[in-house]
């Protein structure tokens, strides 16, 4: 099948070596299209990872981020964070740091921690600048100073970035450190993209209920997703859809259309949700609408556990809120006791709704638990604030279980300051083991 120009173009960046500077014009005149084609393209190549537009510079094109090194960061990205300049060494820009570090210290002794593809954070300073350069480390230099033509030329020449930033180095340590928070707390978070099935079972929407007869014997699976000729998902094709139907019947008259997709960058927890929600036992997962894979039930479960039990490397906000409780049991009630830290507050100076709605669910989600519900979703919650609660008092949370079936539990909670019922809800949540 013919590439369309836009395919093309995609193509034609995907193949620009790392570092290479891409512009609508160049695209345009090179590629022979219009220069709204262009600039599509390039827009949707940002989207996929594939460039990165930088301030005063332009568009590169760069390396795409695997996931295991997803903590780590490219010059360009931090040529961003810090809001800074290029001073020298644009063609090193796509290169990916391993660590940074401060080269507040004398000259010998800064020597001993520069390592190759580091950035060393310094001030107006031409020796150490020249070092980390000579070592293949990257240089950041503090205050808004510039640097001396001879420093500029041996960045181009060893194609390490030197960048100027107008921050202090104590911000710009901050500034940096947050950004590899982000990423961390980001790499926690499991996506569709990884655990997908890949090159899918499928069939045609022009194909008959023998072809799906045929393919559920030598496969053993009842469900396919439908495609066009584009290979885009129209539609959803089940043993109960072609129950008693005749094998010469087109799948387009009795498939399901219109099937609830997710996308390659949709979290698992989200695909949960949808499939608990909708009751459906395989997602197509596609990517401007073409297949790209399948994810059934049984792998988001298995990547939700494997979620639970990974070390966490940074906490998020929820981590934080309720790492300040602790669990108790008191007969068939369990009972969450803490203190809501400052973090949580919004700017009323009272506790969020939001943070009384995370301890709300986690609080049914352990009642639950007790029941062996280890894997669920919250379903619905329904909520009656009562009462104002300020951060750093002592909460009382009890959750009890009001009605308990094979795959869907009620739990009463409510949310007490000393005597006060300050909050109470009935949260409905439901197992993903069918």
């Amino acid at each position: 099948m013919a590439l369309t120009k836009h395919e093309l173009l995609l193509r034609h960046i995907e193949d620009l070596e790392a570092g290479q500077r891409i512009s609508v014009r160049r695209m345009s005149r090179e590629m022979g299209v219009s220069e709204g084609t262009a600039y599509r393209a390039i827009k949707e190549a940002e989207s996929l990872g594939l460039v990165s537009t930088v301030p005063r510079v332009g568009t590169i094109r760069i390396q795409q981020e695997k996931k295991r090194d997803i903590q780590r960061l490219t010059y360009a990205e931090v040529l961003n964070i810090v809001d800074g300049s290029i001073l020298g060494g644009r063609d090193g820009l796509h290169k990916t740091l391993n660590r940074f570090l401060i080269g507040a210290m004398e000259l010998d002794s800064v020597e001993r921690y520069i390592e190759p593809n580091s950035l060393l954070i310094v001030g107006d300073r031409e020796e150490v600048q020249r070092l980390a350069l000579s070592r293949q480390a990257a240089v950041l230099v503090t205050g808004g100073f510039d640097a001396k033509p001879a420093v500029r030329e041996m960045a181009d020449r060893m194609e390490m970035p030197l960048i100027s930033s107008s921050y202090d180095t104590f911000t710009i340590a901050t500034m940096i450190n947050q950004a590899i928070n982000e990423r961390m707390i980001k790499k926690e978070i499991v996506c569709v993209e990884d655990v997908l099935v890949t090159e899918p079972y499928f069939l045609k929407q022009d194909q008959r209920v023998e072809d799906w007869l045929a393919l559920s014997r030598s496969s053993g699976h009842s469900r396919f997703p439908v495609v066009d000729r584009q290979h885009r998902v129209v539609g959803m094709i089940t043993g109960k859809d072609v129950a008693g139907e005749n094998p010469q019947v087109p799948l387009d008259r009795v498939m399901t259309r219109r099937p609830f997709t997710v996308g390659m960058k949709s979290s698992v927890a989200s695909a949960a949700h949808l499939m608990i929600w909708q009751g459906i036992e395989l997602l197509p997962v596609v990517e401007d609408r073409k297949l790209k894979g399948v994810v059934t039930r049984q792998d988001v479960i298995k990547a939700l556990q494997l979620a639970q039990r990974q070390p966490q490397a940074q906490m998020t906000h929820s981590d934080i809120l309720l790492s300040q409780f602790v669990r108790q049991q008191e007969g068939e009630t369990t009972v969450l006791a803490g203190k809501v830290p400052t973090v949580a507050i919004d700017r009323s100076g009272t506790v969020s709704q939001g943070a009384l709605m995370t301890l709300l669910v986690e609080a049914a989600g352990m009642a639950v638990r007790r029941h062996h519900f280890q894997d669920m979703v919250a379903e619905a919650v329904s909520v009656l604030f009562l009462h104002p609660l300020p951060p750093e008092q002592q909460l009382i949370i009890r959750a009890a279980i009001v009605d308990m079936g094979r795959h869907i539990g009620k739990v009463d909670v409510t949310i007490w300051q000393e005597d006060i019922l300050a909050c109470k809800a009935m949260v409905s949540v439901q197992s993903l083991e069918q």
